[in-house]
């Protein structure tokens, strides 16, 4: 619990039992509830985080945002804190960003990943396709969002009701984002990180899944653009 509120972590992974165990190690004691969410692993990530303590829930579908949505679904906590399982993102910053989180008095806190301070972390080439993407973010919902594709973010749980997630993919990460910007009872806030180079497999499609993100941006924020 931290300042009477109780913290659910939830970590979404696939094949990171390397990462997972570097992350939970390092996870703050004032954490009520971790969640790993095992989205088809082949290796011992289940096993790994079972025995650090972790709550593992299977979602089976493959999918980035299934899997935060089964997460959501078992979240007991009054706020929510999600990161990735390969350990780029830090788990020692959680009473940082819970900090600031509390002090902004905010609804959805984003973590920024920029300025990358670490070279290794990330490529000139994923540099610029997010710098797209959070621009076209920026551009369509009028509001400056510095990393649209973050996916460390703190949270109410309480405003999961108010929004409309259909995402199972990538995407998810900007459209959680996207429902925090529109509505007016939700106040956001962002603010900036360390991010690291990850552990294990890397497993996004740059091309792939830039451009869908792309333009689920654009079909989001013009629904008749997708027939919706």
């Amino acid at each position: 619990m931290y300042k009477s509120q109780r913290v659910t972590v939830i970590i979404p992974c696939l094949n990171e039992e390397q990462g997972i165990e570097k992350v939970l190690r390092r996870m703050p004691e004032f954490v009520d509830q971790v969640i790993v969410v095992d989205n088809g692993s082949t290796d011992r990530t289940s096993d790994v985080a079972r025995s650090l303590g972790a709550e593992v829930i299977r979602e089976p579908v493959r999918g980035y945002g299934r899997s935060y949505k089964k997460g959501f679904s078992f979240a007991t906590g009054d706020i929510i804190v999600t990161l990735d399982g390969d350990h780029s993102y830090p788990p020692d910053a959680i009473s940082y960003l819970l900090e600031a989180f509390l002090h902004l008095e905010v609804d959805f806190l984003n973590a920024s990943r920029f300025p990358v301070r670490d070279r290794r972390a990330m490529s000139f080439k994923h540099k610029i396709g997010n710098f797209i993407l959070s621009l076209a973010m920026s551009l369509l919902y009028f509001r400056w969002v510095r990393d649209s594709q973050s996916g460390m973010w703190v949270f109410r749980r309480s405003i999961l009701d108010e929004m409309r997630l259909e995402a199972d993919g990538m995407a998810f990460s900007e459209e959680i984002k996207i429902e925090a910007l529109k509505s007016r009872r939700i106040r956001f806030a962002e603010i900036s990180i360390l991010y690291s180079s990850r552990l294990g497999e890397i497993k996004l499609n740059p091309w792939r899944d830039g451009l869908y993100n792309l333009w689920f941006l654009v079909r989001k924020r013009l629904p008749r653009l997708g027939g919706g």
